[in-house]
């Protein structure tokens, strides 16, 4: 009599032990993804910033009698939403009329301000001499110390942003740049061979 020939093939339980291994490495593949999505926005809000506070720069040089003043619309401390108390619109109007350089400055700002506030969410910027804008630390701070030598124009600015502890969760997984622990998301010094 033949022997009966045992047919090989996987049994339903080994398929479901494959299965199940292989939803853990798809789960691992989603939260990667998630972790690769947050921080490639976190890389965009600071390019954005950077580049936003690089024109801030820019336009404090070319307005540079108005930015040395002590008072000066270029000086600001404000939270979302960011509006100036006195908004102008210089910049729009026919170039019969003249402007002088404080309502350039005002009018730049007022525009500056509003693209800002649309690019960043729940952004905070403060402009002021500053000469210690780390703490001792080396985190950034809000906090500005003109005491010492040769303090320095610093724009600082910051933004909603996702928290580090991935165990946090609803606001808790958010920095806002309006809370008092906050720190700046970025800090730009306005130098490279200008006195403002």
């Amino acid at each position: 009599m033949k022997p009966k020939l045992r047919s090989g093939g996987f049994s339903l339980l080994e398929v479901l032990i494959s299965i199940v291994i292989l939803s853990f490495g798809l789960l691992g593949m989603v939260g990667l993804q998630a972790a690769a999505l947050q921080a490639n926005r976190e890389a965009r809000m600071q390019s954005t910033a950077s580049s936003l506070a690089r024109e801030l720069a820019e336009m404090m040089r070319g307005n540079e009698d108005v930015a040395l003043a002590a008072n000066n619309p270029y000086r600001v401390n404000l939270r979302a939403p960011l509006t100036l108390v006195t908004a102008s619109y210089c910049l729009n109007v026919a170039s019969s009329t003249a402007c002088t350089p404080a309502q350039i400055a005002n009018g730049q700002m007022t525009e500056w301000l509003a693209r800002v506030n649309s690019e960043l969410p729940g952004a905070r910027v403060l402009v002021c001499l500053d000469s210690a804008p780390f703490d001792s630390n080396g985190l950034p701070r809000w906090n500005c110390t003109t005491t010492g030598t040769d303090p320095t124009t610093v724009i600082k600015m910051g933004w909603t942003r996702g928290v580090t502890d991935r165990s946090a969760t609803g606001n808790n997984a958010l920095d806002l740049a309006t809370n008092a622990t906050s720190v700046p998301a970025l800090i730009f010094p306005v130098t490279a061979g200008n006195p403002v």
